[in-house]
Parts: structure tokens; sequence; C-alpha cells
């Protein structure tokens, strides 16, 4: 059974948040957005919840962490192909996000780039070829 995946960012920005996700090909479900939080849709089972802090406060009793200063978690996500990662980057760097604030990475049977949101959290986008990676790992010895 399929899960679904929920992800909560807190953003200083509501409309300008949206916006970016959108640009970067989220698309916003109406049925469970408000003033206060927009349900993005990034796949069939993975949805980002951007969520103004004073909502996303009432979820914690700790603080929000400032992602433009700390790292308070990577977020990984499949894209289909090479040209896709590069795609996706391009579409964040345009709708004003940074691009590659960390390496590229690039292992032939693997590619991955990533980009920071508006906030600061960090989005990777990674392609592999899972045959080739599959065929690339030693048998393991049965004991």
């Amino acid at each position: 059974m399929s899960k679904l995946v929920f992800i909560n960012l807190p953003v200083a920005d509501l409309t300008r948040a949206t916006a970016f996700y959108e640009a970067v090909g989220a698309q916003k479900n109406p049925q469970f957005s408000d003033a206060t939080a927009s349900c993005m849709v990034l796949s069939e089972t993975i949805y980002v919840m951007l969520l103004t802090h004073e909502k996303f406060s009432q979820f914690t009793p700790k603080a929000i962490a400032d992602a433009k200063a700390t790292s308070e978690v990577l977020i990984c996500i499949s894209a289909d192909s090479r040209a896709d990662v590069d795609l996706t980057l391009d579409k964040a760097g345009s709708a004003g996000g940074r691009a590659d604030p960390g390496p590229k990475q690039d292992f032939g049977f693997m590619y991955g780039r990533s980009f920071e949101d508006l906030d600061g959290h960090i989005w990777e986008v990674m392609w592999m070829d899972v045959a080739a990676a599959t065929a690339s790992q030693p048998e393991k010895a049965e004991a």
C-alpha cells in the first residue's frame, strides 16, 4: 500500500511561497488551503503544506528554525531523467530560489542537484538509473 507523505514547512510569506512552488511544478489544492496554509501537490503521494509561522507554531512547542541559517532537514525528491533534474533547478532559480547550494552529484547511474526555496529550505532533486545502480552493486555473500 502506498503511503502519503505530508511535508510541513513554515514560510515567512505564504503568497510568495505558494507562487514559488507553483513555478517549480507543484499544484495548489484549494480544498486544503486557506489564509494560513497552502497545500501543494507534488505527486499523487507527496504533499507540501506551506504554513505561516503562526499556523506552524500550533503543531510544535519548539522554536521555528531559520532555514537560511541552520539546516533542519534535507528533502529529496526523484526526477524522471537527468534533464528533468536540470529543468526543476532552472524553474527554481527563475522563481527566486537559489540553485545548487550544495555540489552537484554525478555518479553516472545517479545524478542530483539541489535548490533552496525562498525560506531557505533545501530540496534535493535526483535521478537514478535503477538497473545500472543494481548492476554495479557487488553480490552479497550468503551467510
